[in-house]
């Protein structure tokens, strides 16, 4: 389906979706925030809670908690429910069948964002870009620029450069290894339990349903807490 010459994909509908949600989760929250918490409230407050002691053990410091939380937080959210929704019952397996590149394959009305590469790679680069930005305003653009451009002429000769050129080349790297991991395991998940499906409709997939939860819960986690690693390196000046 296009818009004018932009694709919407079934991906994207899902992306789109998901981030209604917790836009209007959040505002509801906001608005019926009691100071007992019950229910819903509970359990997100449990949830937010759990996730700031964890940043607060990586960062040992409470104002840098403060400043990385927020998006830290925010992506182990969207990326969980985005792992978690391909469980719904119907989520890829109902569909049409289009030809494509002179084949006829199966397309399902609705997919998993983590299915979708485009997706994965664009958090990933959010949280690498994020991750500039926060060096930057935590120890000058002069300070962290001089993490990737080193005097050649300094003692050690040309090791400064050498090691600058690295960094350059593994904050890209990250983009990539950030994009896949999170693609490649829930897409063979969402494969598995395709194909476990199919053979067997009852009972026995109910295992491979677990596993995709913890999994779904693991990657997400992962995600999460490398994006606050690497805030936290990008902050320091060394």
């Amino acid at each position: 389906m296009y818009i004018g010459e932009f694709p919407i994909t079934n991906t994207f509908v899902m992306t789109i979706l998901i981030s209604v949600i917790i836009i209007i989760g959040s505002l509801v929250l906001n608005r019926k925030n009691a100071s007992v918490p019950r229910g819903f409230q509970n359990l997100v407050e449990f949830v937010l809670e759990g996730l700031l002691k964890l940043v607060d053990g990586v960062t040992g410091n409470r104002e840098q908690t403060m400043r990385f939380f927020p998006i830290v937080a925010t992506i182990f959210i969207f990326v969980i429910l985005s792992n978690w929704i391909e469980l719904v019952p119907g989520l890829g397996t109902i569909g049409v069948n289009q030809i494509h590149q002179g084949e006829e394959v199966f397309v399902p009305f609705i997919r998993s964002p983590s299915a979708d590469l485009n997706m994965t790679a664009a958090i990933a680069m959010f949280a690498v870009i994020s991750a500039q930005f926060m060096g930057i305003t935590a120890i000058g653009v002069r300070k962290y620029a001089g993490k990737f451009f080193v005097n050649p002429f300094k003692k050690p000769y040309f090791i400064g450069t050498f090691v600058g050129l690295l960094e350059i080349i593994s904050e890209f790297a990250k983009i990539i290894s950030f994009s896949f991991r999170l693609f490649g395991n829930i897409f063979a998940g969402e494969v598995l339990l395709l194909v476990m499906l199919s053979l067997v409709a009852y009972l026995v997939p109910v295992p491979f349903l677990f596993l995709e939860l913890f999994v779904g819960f693991i990657q997400a986690l992962v995600f999460a807490m490398l994006t606050l690693v690497f805030f936290k390196m990008a902050a320091e000046a060394h």
